[in-house]
């Protein structure tokens, strides 16, 4: 479904970092990450609950915990953990509205909680094709096509508007729809093109001092010229948005559309300049590190090589420890997502979304199979 981007445009990426390329294969997976992720897992495994939703109602958050289990290949049918994904699956299904929506918190986590969790049961239904899964997500799609706004976008709230409120809904219903395209459910065209360019009309150059990469690279464009990134609404940018813009149009196959590799020079900035490693907290919050992650993965080439080593390393490092009986060194544990999401509700959306981000390299995932990003080549599913 993504590629790798041009030579050229990777070749430059690699002049952005000053490193050189490294193998592909068994450099996306250390030692240390293969522990790190184990413990992240054990952690999550050990506070999940016997309702499974870890003290939390958002049921995008509970979709997220069960997104860590299915990235490391455990799922309801195998796994040591397979108990464990089915009770997060049992508590998104149960909590099923009849109409379809995927959200029993406030009515502004709507489309938020929805579309994280149609996301994630797009990917359980793709490992396990689980009839009563399909069942629940077909009517959730048809939620996403329904709610769809006039311009493309989403709004916080699952009802049809003349415009969406901002980047970050318009992306996570495209994902949960590309998700839902690649195991079979027919999406209609007309909703695949306007999200599509919903989600392009939230990019901005900010500055007007043209560089030589839209002549290098053969960008047509007006706004080539320019450095640029996708913005939350419009207006200011974060590493998130930039990456979330960038993973959708990979995913929707976009390739060679400039804004991909516009933001993610941004993003690889960010990461060489902004991740900070702190014991227990992520090197980005949570929310931006889901992101970040996929988008390295899904552009793939130099941009992987040169930024997932960088976030594997940091995660690793900032996995929170606990001193063991008898004096015998710490033990690993899991990390919290950021001030925003406290208890353990914080620390369930932490330690998933690092787990899931230290297991990309495996490519359980549907939306993460079939080839590896690499110089060249087409990185997942097509």
């Amino acid at each position: 479904m993504a590629r790798s981007v041009t030579c050229a445009v990777l070749i430059a990426a690699v002049a952005l970092s000053g490193t050189t390329a490294r193998a592909e294969g068994r450099w996306e997976v250390t030692r240390q990450s293969e522990e790190a992720s184990a413990a992240g897992l054990e952690w999550l495994a050990r506070n999940q609950g016997r309702n499974g939703n870890w003290e939390s109602n958002d049921l995008g958050l509970v979709s997220v915990g069960a997104l860590a289990f299915l990235s490391a290949g455990h799922s309801t049918e195998t796994g040591r953990y397979r108990e464990n994904v089915r009770r997060a699956l049992d508590y998104v299904l149960v909590n099923a509205k009849s109409s379809g929506l995927l959200n029993i918190s406030g009515s502004r986590r709507d489309m938020y909680n929805h579309g994280l969790s149609t996301f994630m049961l797009t990917q359980a239904y793709g490992m396990t094709n689980d009839k009563r899964i399909g069942r629940v997500l077909r009517k959730a799609i048809k939620v996403i096509i329904d709610t769809q706004c006039k311009d493309g976008g989403w709004d916080y709230t699952a009802r049809r508007q003349s415009r969406g409120h901002d980047l970050s809904l318009a992306v996570m219903q495209a994902k949960a729809l590309r998700g839902a395209m690649d195991i079979g459910i027919h999406i209609p065209r007309e909703t695949v093109t306007q999200a599509i360019s919903s989600v392009q009309n939230y990019y901005r150059t900010p500055r007007k001092d043209p560089d030589d990469l839209a002549r290098r690279f053969g960008w047509r464009h007006q706004d080539a010229r320019f450095p640029g990134r996708f913005t939350y609404n419009g207006g200011s940018s974060t590493t998130a948005m930039a990456a979330a813009g960038a993973v959708c149009l990979q995913e929707y196959g976009r390739y060679d559309d400039f804004r991909i590799y516009r933001s993610m020079q941004g993003v690889l900035g960010d990461i060489k300049g902004r991740m900070k490693v702190s014991q227990g907290r992520m090197p980005f919050d949570a929310y931006t590190m889901y992101y970040v992650s996929q988008a390295l993965y899904q552009v793939g080439g130099k941009i992987w090589q040169d930024g997932y080593p960088r976030i594997r390393k940091a995660l690793v490092d900032s996995q929170s420890r606990q001193a063991t009986s008898g004096g015998r060194g710490a033990a690993r544990q899991g990390w919290w997502a950021d001030s925003r999401v406290g208890g353990k509700p914080g620390q369930l959306f932490g330690t998933a979304v690092a787990v899931f981000t230290l297991n990309i390299p495996n490519r359980y995932l549907p939306i993460l199979q079939q080839g590896k990003a690499g110089l060249g080549r087409r990185a997942g599913r097509r």
